[in-house]
């Protein structure tokens, strides 16, 4: 993407400045991309890597798509959240941007009920579902209730008991767009993520990693992304499956599985950059600069991931839960060993409540080692040692 002495930079809208945005942000900057960067929180930590700053909410279309017009773009990219992934698609269609997925693939890769149709059709392994509205559920006990078009643990909930049942249906149906909740059996096994990359149609996995997260109140918040999965072949070809499934022909994709007896199912696929700093850890691990492709790709003039084999024998991406409090100071020793980087979240001043969703989280750290068993040693030593000092106390995380 090198431009000649001369030539004005390449000219990016990205939708959102959370923490999921970051590893692409510094990208940018780095291969001198201007950027407008839109997001409706203006202590959003990504707007330190923007060229302009526009407070606007990512989901609000006419308003991104009034402000995509106005600026001269060569591309518009949403890399960490799912809902901005259609409305970037839409927007570039009708602008006339080159794009990774047409409009009518955004949307298979951001409604959970149309993605499950989809994945239906093509006998893509998935778990059993239903949608609810006010009818009787048939799926048995335990399930999980999630409202479609939603991210982020909004309206999600584990059912493990009858009485849990309606409550979870109505706060899935309130959270939702349409009033719908989309009902799932619950895959008993492990979770993994297949981080993948698309090019003209052919699907390379570029990592496969073992997805630790919370018990409940904070169900399904991922805690740590673990590099290399035990269960690399059979999840990466799953993916695979699912992506195609999916139409998605050209850039970086995120699927989301459990390993269950008979082998791993769908849970989710996004067309995007995952929130665990994907591109960081692909990295890490393989030496493909997953960032660069996923920008070259909102350019329309990506090339296939060349995946070389050089990088460490073990990656880990650890977030960081903090102590309830208002944030004082945040302590990271020096001496941390494997410690690829550590990424802070809030600002002094912020108040950590509750755990209970991915956006409570404080931050990450991403460390490496020779062995998978080493670099998740060390991953646990630096979050063990991090401290996040709040007004109510000192804590460790």
């Amino acid at each position: 993407m090198a431009r000649n002495p001369g030539q004005r930079s390449l000219r990016l809208l990205v939708l959102g400045a959370g923490p999921a945005q970051l590893g692409l942000l510094e990208a940018a900057r780095r291969e001198g991309i201007w950027t407008a960067v839109a997001d409706r929180d203006p202590g959003a930590p990504g707007f330190a890597f923007a060229d302009r700053r526009c407070i606007v909410s990512t989901e609000d279309e006419p308003a991104i798509e009034r402000l995509a017009a106005a600026l001269d773009l060569d591309g518009i990219i949403a890399p960490g959240t799912d809902w901005p992934v259609a409305v970037a698609a839409r927007v570039a269609a009708k602008l006339n941007l080159p794009h990774p997925i047409d409009p009518a693939t955004g949307i298979l890769a951001t409604n959970k009920l149309r993605q499950r149709e989809s994945l239906a059709a093509a006998n893509v392994p998935q778990p059993r579902w239903q949608t609810v509205t006010d009818g009787a559920v048939s799926l048995a006990l335990p399930c999980v209730v999630k409202a479609p078009d939603r991210q982020g643990q909004k309206g999600l909930s584990l059912v493990r008991e009858q009485s849990e049942l309606a409550p979870a249906i109505a706060k899935a149906r309130a959270e939702s767009r349409n009033g719908v909740a989309l009902v799932e059996e619950l895959v008993d096994g492990p979770e993994v993520t297949v981080i993948g990359y698309s090019h003209a149609g052919s699907y390379t996995a570029l990592a496969v990693t073992d997805r630790i997260v919370s018990d409940p109140p904070a169900f399904g918040v991922a805690l740590a992304h673990v590099w290399p999965s035990v269960h690399g072949g059979e999840a990466a070809e799953v993916a695979r499956q699912g992506v195609e499934a999916l139409g998605i022909m050209n850039g970086p994709t995120y699927a989301q599985l459990r390993v269950g007896a008979d082998g791993p199912k769908v849970i989710e696929i996004a067309a995007r950059l995952g929130g665990g700093h994907d591109g960081e850890l692909v990295w890490a691990a393989t030496g493909v600069d997953l960032n660069a492709l996923a920008l070259a790709a909102a350019f329309g003039n990506a090339g296939e991931p060349a995946i070389t084999g050089e990088g460490a024998g073990g990656a880990v991406t650890r977030f960081l839960v903090p102590p309830e409090g208002t944030l004082e100071a945040v302590e990271v020793p020096e001496d941390l060993v494997g410690v690829e980087r550590v990424r802070l979240y809030r600002s002094p001043g912020h108040l950590f409540g509750p755990f209970r969703y991915g956006s409570d989280r404080a931050g990450a750290v991403l460390t490496v080692g020779g062995s998978r068993e080493e670099a998740v040693e060390r991953a646990e030593v630096a979050a063990d040692r991090i401290r996040f000092v709040t007004a109510d106390a000192g804590a460790l995380v």
